[in-house]
């Protein structure tokens, strides 16, 4: 009754308009990190709304030097107790409803308690964080488009056709990314080794042999790579192997240290596979 009296008080007209207080109900959560628990404490009570159930937390200000951000705290409060409502099974994001307790020295309260006020630029907070959050949908944007986006081409036009299992019909893009010097040798690694593991070794011949046919001068270059994606995939292949010798080793019991002299394995490799 002493909540219900508290909420029905101070809690804005059209907010507790939203709220069936009758059920209204004290959650065990707390928020508060624990090094400030000292300084605050905290309540969590479920109600139901008009939309579902809802969440009214207090935050309770022990404290004689104010918290500046307190409005950012509370907000990082406020999203935590969502966190904790999906973790239940819910499906949607459910209404919080943040209130400070004050009883300090100060008086009246001298901060602002909405967070965005507590940027540097709260007018560009305010564009920012009430309204969607830039997209990037890769997926939509045509290849010739993509083509002009300089060092960010070639990696744009891999992942938007990752799912793709033959990747020969993007030969002219990536040699014309190589002609104008828009790549280098990591995104080019990268999209051998999607290659390497979507398909067997003839496509991936098939591959380089295409891009090698229509830029020469790289030629070099992309052997140079391609063989250092081999030799890493022959040492993983060596390394898996021996991991699933030592496995086998240690299944029938034999001594931990001669299982490391026979697959010349590490300690840690060991204790890796064990987990």
């Amino acid at each position: 009754d002493t909540a219900r009296d508290f909420i029905d008080i101070h809690l804005p007209a059209p907010l507790r308009k939203l709220c069936d207080l009758t059920t209204l109900k004290l959650e065990s959560n707390s928020f508060i990190d624990e090094d400030l628990r000292q300084y605050y404490s905290d309540l969590l009570w479920s109600v139901k709304t008009q939309e579902g159930v809802g969440y009214i937390y207090v935050v309770i200000e022990h404290q004689s030097k104010l918290e500046e951000l307190m409005a950012f705290r509370m907000m990082r409060y406020s999203i935590a107790a969502m966190q904790n409502h999906l973790d239940a099974g819910y499906k949607e994001l459910p209404l919080v409803i943040p209130m400070l307790f004050y009883h300090g020295c100060r008086s009246p309260y001298p901060y602002s308690l909405c967070w965005l006020d507590e940027f540097a630029e709260p007018a560009i907070a305010r564009k920012i964080y009430s309204s969607a959050f830039p997209l990037v949908d890769i997926t939509v944007v045509p290849d010739d488009e993509i083509m002009q986006h300089r060092k960010m081409a070639l990696l744009e036009l891999i992942q938007k056709h990752i799912r793709q299992r033959d990747l020969l019909g993007l030969v002219d893009q990536i040699v014309s990314l190589l002609v104008t010097g828009n790549t280098n040798d990591r995104q080019l690694k990268a999209l051998f080794n999607y290659v390497l593991q979507t398909g067997d070794a003839q496509r991936f011949r098939a591959f380089i042999g295409e891009i090698t046919e229509r830029a020469p001068q790289e030629k070099e270059k992309l052997m140079t790579i391609a063989d250092r994606l081999r030799e890493e995939g022959a040492m993983q292949g060596k390394h898996e192997e021996a991991l699933r010798i030592a496995q086998e080793m240690l299944d029938r019991g034999l001594d931990r240290e001669l299982v490391m002299m026979v697959t010349r394995l590490s300690p840690d490799d060991l204790i890796a596979q064990s987990h």
